[in-house]
């Protein structure tokens, strides 16, 4: 049988340790999840009607302020002690691959690096018409509740809207990053899933091929998910409770 007190040997022993994140290891930063209630000017509006291209096509003005507005939140938030948990494990095991479906940077921000982001970036804007990367305008909305329409800067190269660098509804999902988020799943001895709800495909298979391949998966969440009886450990908390205890335990004490 397989009890909590053999995790951190397993650990310690692991070549290989993959780190596969959640909204919730954000929120407990205080961005709010994707679904959370709206405010001010986006009140009015569901959150599909804002995460499209076809939205982006009929206003972009208010989808890349929504966006711009969401940028905003994260550049005030800071990572928490999860976040720097994860940073810290990268220095006591031979491999870390970071996977994350958030689109924010708090993970870079606490000294992650060659983050895997499944779902894109706010801070990776692009063009809408030709792809190619692009940047910022320097005005960032300045209301801290409401949001403002805001319109997108122009691509240098075309002249098209810049548009969010994130994967909206419809689209697929960066097949690179994708690619080498199965690829680590496959080799890694230990995977662990922190914040996530496993219900969005196809990022929900990433800790069942891990499992399928033999490693180990250990899931971090204050609530039951349907990866609960495939986790060999579950640990019921937040991240940036559990995840500095399991160091300690594992590493700082040895």
């Amino acid at each position: 049988m397989t009890v909590l007190s053999d995790l951190p040997e397993l650990l310690r022993s692991a070549r290989h340790i993959v780190v596969f994140t959640g909204a919730g290891v954000s929120a407990e930063s205080g961005i709010s999840t994707f679904r959370d209630d709206l405010t001010g000017l986006w009140s009015r509006f569901d959150v599909t009607d804002l995460a499209t291209p076809d939205a982006f096509r009929r206003d972009p003005d208010l989808v890349w302020g929504w966006y711009e507005w969401r940028r905003m939140n994260v550049l005030r938030a800071s990572p928490n002690a999860g976040h720097a948990a994860i940073a810290a494990m990268k220095r006591y095991v031979p491999k870390l691959t970071l996977i994350t479906q958030n689109v924010d940077d708090l993970h870079e921000r606490a000294g992650s690096g060659s983050v895997i982001h499944l779902h894109g970036s706010l801070f990776a804007p692009r063009c809408f018409a030709c792809a190619r990367p692009a940047g910022f305008a320097d005005e960032l909305p300045d209301e801290p509740e409401g949001g403002r329409r805001m319109a997108p800067p122009e691509c240098s190269h075309c002249g098209g809207h810049v548009r969010p660098g994130v994967v909206w509804f419809g689209e697929t999902l960066p097949q690179a990053a994708l690619k080498a988020a199965f690829k680590a799943a496959e080799s890694c001895q230990v995977l662990f899933s922190i914040g996530t709800s496993s219900l969005v495909n196809p990022a929900a298979e990433i800790p069942r091929v891990a499992a399928q391949a033999g490693a180990a998966v250990v899931q971090i969440n204050p609530n039951p998910t349907p990866l609960d009886g495939l986790a060999r450990f579950n640990l019921r908390g937040p991240s940036a409770q559990e995840l500095p205890r399991l160091i300690e335990n594992t590493w700082q004490k040895h």
